[in-house]
This record gives C-alpha cells, sequence and structure tokens, in this order.
C-alpha cells in the first residue's frame, strides 16, 4: 500500500498520466490520475462520539479534492476512480495520506480508514498489508487504534479471501468495522462469518428514528444480533436532538452525524455543544410506538386436534367405526393424498347411518356422499384478520362442521368453532396489550416499559391516571358507538397537552388512560385537558340531556337515576425514583389517586408521594 509514496507514485504512473498544470486542476480539467501524482487530495476527520457521556471516542478519514475542482466531492472521486480504472491506486492513496495527517497531528483516539473488500484482498495477495502497519508505527500510529472500515462488501465474489485477510488484520492489532450496515446490501452472513467489532448502522434507520417505530424496531433486534457476536454498533447519521435522545436511550454505544460534528480538516476535541447537553440531560425519550394493533399477526396459539382423517375412497362403514372410536369428534376430514378436500358432520352423518337398512344398502359406498366439499381451512399462520372475517361473514358453517387445520397446505388436524372464537379473542387480547384497537394508543406493555425506564433514569416525572365520570350510563344511553366517540376524544386531547418529545400517552383500556410526564407544566396541561374534555363532550349529548344537566338511566343496581353530564377525572402521583421499584407500584399509586379524584369530584388530584395527598384542584 505504500506505493504511492511521493518517491514512487511519480514513476509508477509517468508513463501513463499527462502533466496537467495546477490552474488546469483548479479549472475542473484535471482528472484523478493527477490528482494522485501531485498528492492534492486531502482528508478531513467526523467525530466518533461515545452517547453514553458525549465523550470523543474516533474519528473517520474522509478524502476530499481540491476545494475549487469538480473532484472536491468524494462521490465525484469514486465515479472519477471507477471510471479511469484505478480504483485500488485510490484506496491506496487515501488510507495513506489519512495516515500521514493523522500521525502528524499526534491524536488521541481511534482512527477509521474506508476500504473496499476488493482493495483489501488485494493488498494482502500483493503482501503490502504488512508495508502499511509498518508504515503506520513509522507514522506514530499504533495498530491497535486503527479501524479499517469495510466497504462495498457485497462484490466480494470469495468470502473465503475475505475472511483470510481479516485474519492478518487482526493479527497485526488492527480492528475492523463494517460500513453502512442495512443498506440493502449488507450481509448477516458477513457479520457472522467476520465478527467485525464495529458496525455502523445505516442512517436510513436513524434518520427520524423518533417518530419511526419500525426503524426503532429494526435497530433494536440489530442490538440483539450485535449481543451474539460481541459488535459494538455506530449510528451513522445522526442530525437532530430527538433522534440523538432516542439512540442514547437504546443503548446504543457511539454515534456519528452532523449534530454531532461535520467533517473538518482537524479532529474535534469535543462535540458540537447541542449534542453534548443532549446527551448530558436526563430527560427519557419517548420511544415511538406502532400506531396500529397487531392484528394482522398470525394465530399461534390456534387449538388443534389431532384427529384421524379419511380418504375419498374411505366407505361409510369404516367412517361410522372412526366416530365410534372417537366419540368426541365433531367432523372428519377427507384428503386427497395429504390435502383435505372435504368435511363430514358427525351429526349429519349418524343421522344417516343410523336409518334402517342403510348399512346394508350404502354401508359399503363411499362416504363421498356426505361430505361437504366447500370446508373451511385455516393455515396454523393464518393471519387474525382473515380469521375474524370468518366469524363475521354470514357464512356460519364452522359452528356446525368446525374447521381444517393445515400447516403449509397438509392436513395438520381439526379444530371447533368455540376453539376459534377463543384463539381470536386471546390475540386481540393480547395484541391490545401493545396498542388499543380504538385508539392505537400505546397499551399496557409499552406504558409498563416507558415508566420502568423513567424509573432506571432517575429523573422526576409525574404518572397521571386519567378516568370518565358517569360514562356508562351515557355508553348504555346512546351506544358503542358514540361511547367510542368519546374515548377518542379524550385519547386526542391527552395527546394535544403532552409534548411527544418528552410526555408518554398509553391506553390502558375502556376509559381509562395514562399520561407519563416530564414536561414541567403538566398541571397546566392536565387542568386543560379536565376543562376542554367538559366542554367537547356536551356535544356528544343530546340537546334535552344538555339543558337537563345529564339523563335519567339505570346505575349498576338496575335503579333508574340523574346522572350528570360526564367529566373527566385525573389523579397525578409526582414519582421520585427513590420511593418506588417498578412499573406496578406507580400504576397502582396512580390508580388509587384517580379514584380519589373521582369521589373528591375536583377533577385533578395530586400526590407527591405513595402515601402523601397534596392538592385538590
Amino acid at each position: 500500500m505504500i506505493r504511492l509514496a511521493s518517491e514512487d507514485s511519480s514513476s509508477r504512473y509517468g508513463h501513463l498520466i499527462p502533466d496537467l498544470s495546477a490552474t488546469a486542476v483548479r479549472r475542473g480539467r484535471g482528472n484523478l490520475a493527477t490528482l494522485l501524482r501531485r498528492k492534492l487530495l486531502y482528508p478531513v476527520f467526523q467525530p466518533i462520539a461515545s452517547l453514553e457521556d458525549g465523550s470523543m471516542y474516533a474519528h473517520e478519514a474522509l478524502i476530499r479534492g481540491p476545494e475549487e475542482s469538480t473532484l472536491h466531492n468524494p462521490d465525484k472521486l469514486l465515479q472519477a476512480a471507477e471510471l479511469e480504472n484505478l480504483n485500488f491506486e485510490f484506496e491506496n492513496q487515501c488510507v495513506l495520506i489519512a495516515m500521514e495527517r493523522w500521525g502528524s497531528l499526534r491524536q488521541a483516539g481511534r482512527l477509521f480508514l474506508n476500504i473496499s473488500a476488493d482493495a483489501l484482498i488485494q493488498a494482502l495477495q500483493q503482501c503490502e498489508f504488512d508495508s502499511l502497519i509498518t508504515l503506520a508505527k513509522e507514522l506514530g500510529v499504533a495498530p491497535r487504534m486503527l479501524v479499517l472500515e469495510i466497504t462495498e462488501y457485497e462484490r466480494v465474489a470469495d468470502m473465503d479471501q475475505l475472511a483470510l485477510a481479516v485474519r492478518e488484520i487482526r493479527a497485526a492489532g488492527v480492528s475492523l468495522a463494517l460500513d453502512d450496515f442495512g443498506d440493502g446490501r449488507s450481509s448477516l452472513r458477513l457479520w457472522s462469518q467476520l465478527k467485525p467489532e464495529y458496525v455502523k448502522i445505516d442512517k436510513y434507520f436513524t434518520k427520524a428514528i423518533s417518530q419511526h417505530a419500525d426503524k426503532l424496531k429494526t435497530i433494536q433486534a440489530l442490538q440483539q444480533i450485535a449481543a451474539i457476536f460481541g459488535t459494538a454498533l455506530i449510528a451513522e447519521g445522526i442530525e437532530t436532538e430527538d433522534d440523538l435522545r432516542v439512540l442514547r436511550d437504546l443503548g446504543i454505544p457511539y454515534g456519528q452525524g452532523y449534530l454531532l460534528g461535520r467533517p473538518e480538516r482537524l479532529p474535534r476535541v469535543h462535540i458540537e455543544p447541542k449534542a453534548r447537553v443532549t446527551l448530558r440531560d436526563r430527560m427519557v425519550a419517548v420511544f415511538p410506538e406502532l400506531r396500529r394493533t397487531a392484528s394482522a399477526g398470525s394465530i399461534s396459539r390456534l387449538a388443534v386436534i389431532k384427529a384421524p382423517y379419511v380418504k375419498p375412497t374411505t366407505t361409510n362403514d369404516a367412517l361410522a367405526r372412526i366416530f365410534f372410536e372417537h366419540p368426541k369428534l365433531h367432523s372428519v376430514a377427507v384428503v386427497d393424498e395429504t390435502q383435505p378436500v372435504a368435511i363430514i358432520n358427525r351429526s349429519a352423518f349418524m343421522n344417516e347411518y343410523s336409518k334402517l337398512y342403510y348399512r346394508e344398502i350404502w354401508g359399503h359406498k363411499s362416504c363421498m356422499m356426505h361430505a361437504n366439499m366447500e370446508p373451511r381451512v385455516i393455515e396454523r399462520n393464518h393471519s387474525v384478520d382473515d380469521l375474524v372475517g370468518i366469524l363475521t361473514s354470514d357464512d356460519q358453517r364452522y359452528l356446525v362442521d368446525g374447521f381444517i387445520v393445515t400447516d403449509n397446505g397438509r392436513y395438520e388436524g381439526m379444530g371447533t368453532g368455540e376453539q376459534l372464537v377463543r384463539s381470536v379473542t386471546e390475540t386481540r387480547i393480547e395484541a391490545a396489550r401493545h396498542a388499543n384497537p380504538l385508539t392505537f394508543l400505546p397499551g399496557n406493555i409499552p406504558i409498563s416499559q416507558h415508566i420502568e425506564r423513567l424509573l432506571a433514569s432517575g429523573v422526576e416525572f409525574v404518572a397521571c391516571y386519567a378516568d370518565l365520570n358517569n360514562f356508562k350510563p351515557f355508553n348504555d344511553q346512546y351506544g358503542y358507538w358514540r361511547g367510542d366517540e368519546m374515548i377518542r376524544l379524550l385519547a386526542n386531547l391527552c395527546q394535544a397537552h403532552c409534548d411527544p418529545r418528552r410526555d408518554f400517552v398509553g391506553h390502558v383500556g375502556g376509559d381509562d388512560f395514562i399520561l407519563l410526564y416530564q414536561s414541567s407544566n403538566w398541571q397546566v396541561q392536565c387542568e386543560a385537558i379536565i376543562a376542554e374534555f367538559a366542554q367537547q363532550a356536551r356535544g356528544l349529548f343530546d340537546e334535552a340531556a344538555r339543558e337537563a344537566g345529564g339523563i335519567q338511566a339505570d346505575d349498576r343496581h338496575g335503579v333508574p337515576r340523574f346522572f350528570p353530564l360526564t367529566t373527566l377525572s385525573i389523579g397525578a402521583v409526582i414519582v421520585n425514583h427513590d420511593e418506588f421499584t417498578n412499573a406496578e407500584q406507580v400504576a397502582s399509586v396512580a390508580a388509587r389517586a384517580k379514584h380519589d379524584a373521582k369521589t373528591s369530584d375536583k377533577g385533578l388530584q395530586i400526590r407527591v408521594n405513595k402515601g402523601m395527598l397534596l392538592a385538590h384542584v
């Protein structure tokens, strides 16, 4: 790799490259070969920082052409290297001048150097890697502080050669990083085979991560893989404080991006002040949640009866023997080879089979005369939405016949209508624990997870439990449609009076909501929610009820009485992490505060700890 030192570069390319003046280069008429021979490329350094405390961890060396040249931009340089067939030579000089500059600056911290997988293999084959290590030491760059950032590894045809090159790298004390992982070209196999010390997460997944739950889930999956392989993740492309805070709270160890620091000729001592303030504040990021239920998921616990089946050639006598041997079997599937083609209902068949002279006339005939040729067939991984469609369709044969369960199209067993309803119900309940199907707000599990994160951070926060007063009489009087409209009204008001970057809104279920405030103006916001709900909820009542101030309805004991218009109560708890050890304790105290608020009819009730009442509002 050192062949592009000053003595070698002229002799190596002198017969290939015309002698262009520096003026021609500045005017944009120079080519890459000229820049290489005249050593007109220069490095800039972009910081890589610890997301735990904002300290400087490393710098990545990036290459630029002359500022007034058309080849100043790195993309243009790469295009020119490809066009002029100078990829290997270009990469060599980039590595050389970056090390020269870094060594002259006597900088602490690691230096990340970009090199393609092909160039790395070629350098190893030409025995130039040892020369690189020797040169690094001569320039004052310790090999253990070098990280080779592998790019364009998707082009490698011989993975074994790359693995050999990586072993040579590690033997010299140099670390390895994979660049832009997740950009569509990256390979989990490569990660597994090379086990790099660092993997850089492509900026597609980090950009606006504070607003996209799917990106957050993807990075959490990458964290699990990184833990298996012992790899440190580096988040690229960090440009906003909200994204930085989310990545910090996810536990991503290192980050890189314009918010932390742009590429500059001199390495930075500190990251940008704005990023440093963000990393050092104690505010916990509100993770984005999927604003839909998991209804598109599959039924994993679909009950299956391992029932025998019959063939189209099975006789009625043989089918009767199966039903006699299995008295609880409601139906039998007819299977041709491995695929179910029909279903025979037990009751319908046995009614016919028990008739006079049936066995003598029809006993040796095919059972297909009793078959329903349009059975309900359900795959083990059938989506919940499809199963709900079965339950709500006009065709209700599954209630009598049950259904046939298949695995990848092959017969698996039988199921009953009762089992189908139970499976769908259990899956819906489980989904609602993650996201409420009415408001799409986070359910119990994300609520608990966010409380645990708040407690772990040590930050002071306020847990508010919101519940409607006299909602059941309203729902009974006007029906579930208008009841749902009232719940959505409350959900919208809660979200409108919360800072999405600081405050968390969850829907426990029914008319119960949890608000977790880090904003200092939480009390003003709670009072606004109560007041605005009281005003807007009036519009959901009919005119007579508005004039009367309420409705006549039966109470829980069936006794008619007058109920005032629906209002909102909020119980608030100022949480000090020293007094609580888990989310359950916080939720329990908030629920008691809510109960006190409802019984006192004061709207907002505040507690400063587990037992002390602070104020009625």
